[in-house]
């Protein structure tokens, strides 16, 4: 991390300065009106505060500091990390630096072994993953320094180092509660010579020989890592870091919103549908039969899960990266056919029907057939994985809200009465 830590102090005052100039020429400037139907509307679309770690375009998706997804699907989540903090891609010394750092810190405290073991038996794991990473909020070097009279100016080191604690922990954390919650046999100790998404692969315990797993967990935690700041894990995670609220409570608050089935929990719908058209069939459909059923479910009233977003208009990047992955390593398999077949069906059957703003795939589409096929097949763990990756995004955007000095995030909320008095 100290290689880390020298080019963000280098950056820091530049990127002050560069704000203060915005401020001082443009700070006047109106960049969102705000209709009444927005504000009804969960504040769709409004532009409303900044987040330089990415952005999604509706045409080409998620690009990360100014780079399409697309082009950096090859780097490690270690270098992706780097690059949200820091808008370029590490130097091979400083990925090998910030890999020694997460090496240094993998291992989870007993006592948070101690309270997941007394929850319930049938507990989600994602309520499981996050207690445990609120039950670590003690250890925050945030908190500690913030008691001690901190100054301001070192706020975004304290939270550049919970941030780099809580990330090594995370893939031990979920690899300990998937062999807990689904009675695995004991946990598996980290070990410090694997790169972070191979000590996950390492810890959950699942057989890898070829090596594939480890490299669609790579690919995994690369791709889910960051979502620009308006989604609901970002923003909640965001207003709670701006209260000053270190990184455990702000992760959680962040994490409890990917929970949601309209968030990250829409994965393991993605592939419960996935599943039932593989039992319907007996296997993969032809293409007929799939756009068939396809229109059945369409004409009683349902959705096609993992088809739809709300800010997209093209295919999900992330889901093009995973069907790659799969057309290159994956032959013969049903679930990952279907999901390839419902690629050429969908769009056509959405666009079609014509109630659909968007009939593109999104990455739930893909990932959870990738996850089945090697193995990992209890589904209502897929969204812990989720929590892994999108750590980095919410640590990276804590990191750079602190160093620059964005207040509380406090908007003006107004009632229905002053509306129909008032516009």
């Amino acid at each position: 991390m100290n290689l880390l830590k020298e080019e963000l102090k280098n950056q820091i005052p530049k990127i002050q300065a560069d704000i203060k100039k915005v401020l001082d020429e443009k700070g006047e400037k109106t960049i969102s009106e705000v209709t009444v139907s927005q504000a009804y509307s969960g504040m769709r679309g409004i532009k409303a505060f900044v987040c330089d770690t990415s952005s999604v375009s509706a045409e080409k998706g998620l690009i990360i500091r100014g780079i399409p997804l697309l082009d950096i699907t090859h780097i490690l989540p270690e270098e992706v990390f780097f690059l949200l903090l820091t808008g370029r891609l590490p130097s091979e010394e400083e990925t090998n630096d910030l890999k020694d750092e997460f090496s240094s810190q993998l291992n989870v405290p007993d006592y948070v072994w101690n309270i997941l073991n007394e929850m319930p038996e049938d507990a989600h794991p994602m309520t499981m993953f996050n207690t445990g990473i609120l039950s670590m909020q003690g250890e925050s070097v945030f908190r500690k320094r913030y008691d001690d009279g901190m100054p301001k100016s070192e706020f975004w080191e304290a939270i550049l180092e919970d941030g780099i604690r809580l990330l090594a922990k995370l893939p031990a954390l979920g690899a300990g509660i998937y062999r807990m919650r689904f009675q695995k046999g004991a946990r598996i100790e980290p070990d410090p010579k694997k790169d972070w998404a191979g000590n996950f692969v390492h810890m959950i315990g699942l057989p890898d020989d070829s090596g594939d797993f480890h490299r669609l967990m790579q690919l995994y935690f690369m791709l889910h890592c960051d979502h620009e700041g308006g989604n609901v894990s970002a923003f909640a995670s965001h207003t709670v870091a701006s209260a000053l609220s270190d990184p455990y409570y702000a992760v959680t608050a962040g994490l409890n919103g990917l929970a949601g089935p309209l968030h990250g929990l829409a994965n393991q719908e993605c592939l419960k549908f996935v599943l039932s058209v593989r039992d319907e069939f007996g296997g993969l459909p032809s293409e007929e039969e799939l756009k068939e059923y396809c229109w059945s479910r369409l004409n009683n009233g349902r959705v096609i899960p993992g088809y739809g977003h709300a800010v997209l208009r093209c295919p999900d990047p992330r889901f093009s990266a995973f069907i790659d992955f799969g057309q290159g390593h994956i032959a013969n398999d049903d679930v990952f056919g279907i999901v390839d077949l419902l690629f050429k069906v969908v769009p056509g059957v959405l666009k079609e029907h014509g109630k659909a703003k968007n009939p593109w795939p999104n990455v739930d589409a893909a990932s959870g057939s990738l996850l089945y096929y090697y193995g990992l097949k209890e589904f209502n763990f897929y969204t812990v994985l989720f929590s892994i990756s999108r750590t980095m995004g919410m640590i990276s955007q804590m990191v750079w809200e602190r160093a620059l000095g964005i207040p509380i995030t406090r908007p003006k909320s107004i009632t229905t009465d002053w509306i129909k008095t008032s516009v």
